[in-house]
């Protein structure tokens, strides 16, 4: 088991050059899983976690939350990010005192948004939102741990779709400290080019939670060095199991099973990652 430092170190690294794919597990057989097909590092999803725990998303509570991070980050040897959402604070000053806790869940890496959550105004105010950014930066700091921060620009997530203003946004973001942005919801290849250039040389990571027509190596040739999936794993798992239970609660039917993961296959992936935990 590599230490705790020496994961944020890899992550940081791993930002550096070519392109990082960092998908998203929503629990800890999952994380083990994503682990065991290779993935150099793994982030959290909010939406994930919470439809897992019966909320809405950004509805889970920060203390569960910060639970559900840390029981991620201790399944799997491989650096963590984490989908910290707006940092479950309006202020700067409650921004800085959760990045401290989630910090302490052994995470390499947090995000952090500019959605306020509320519909009448979805977007803090520029200054106050760089503000929060600065806040996080400096817990960051303050840890010494290298952690990676990165600072995201919600416009397309809100019904807002303004690029200009998206990437006014995280320009100002990246000025304000943040290690890598982040732009959720962009799609075409200009839009993604133009969010690369405007805060170049930091890395961009890109949101592919959807059927897209894009491969990691496309995106790669943007310029883009980092992918997430956001809560697109754990939505097509919902996708199977929702189409299996209504037919089943409609009509009583199981056709829905078709696709079953085989038991077998199952249970020998865990007890063979089982072992490689005991020796390790």
């Amino acid at each position: 088991m590599p230490s705790l430092a020496a994961k944020r170190r890899e992550f940081r690294r791993l930002h550096e050059t070519g392109c990082l794919v960092l998908p998203n597990p929503w629990d800890v057989g999952t994380a083990r899983y994503l682990q065991g097909l290779g993935f150099k590092a793994l982030a959290t999803t909010s939406a994930g976690a919470a439809f897992a725990m019966g909320f809405a998303d950004n509805e889970m509570p920060v203390d569960a939350m910060l639970h559900h991070i840390h029981e991620i980050v201790k399944a799997v040897n491989v650096p963590v990010s984490a989908d910290f959402g707006n940092c479950f604070a309006h202020d700067a000053k409650g921004v800085g005192a959760n990045v401290r806790a989630a910090i302490e869940t052994g995470v390499a890496g947090l995000s952090i948004e500019d959605s306020t959550g509320r519909k009448e105004k979805p977007l803090y105010d520029l200054p106050h939102a760089v503000e929060r950014v600065r806040a996080a930066r400096s817990a960051v700091d303050h840890s010494a741990t290298g952690v990676v921060l990165t600072a995201r620009a919600e416009n397309f997530l809100v019904g807002q779709p303004d690029l200009d203003d998206a990437i006014h946004r995280v320009t100002a973001y990246a000025e304000a400290g943040a290690d890598c942005l982040y732009v959720p919801g962009i799609r075409t290849r200009e839009q993604i080019v133009a969010v690369v250039k405007a805060v170049a040389p930091k890395p961009v990571n890109v949101l592919v939670g959807h059927a897209s027509e894009f491969t990691v190596a496309d995106l790669a040739g943007m310029g883009v060095r980092r992918i997430s999936t956001g809560s697109g794993l754990a939505r097509a798992a919902w996708g199977g199991f929702m189409k299996a239970a209504q037919a089943l609660a409609s009509g009583g039917r199981f056709d829905g099973f078709v696709n079953l993961a085989p038991n077998a296959d199952l249970n020998k992936f865990f007890h063979d990652d089982q072992a490689r935990r005991g020796k390790a």
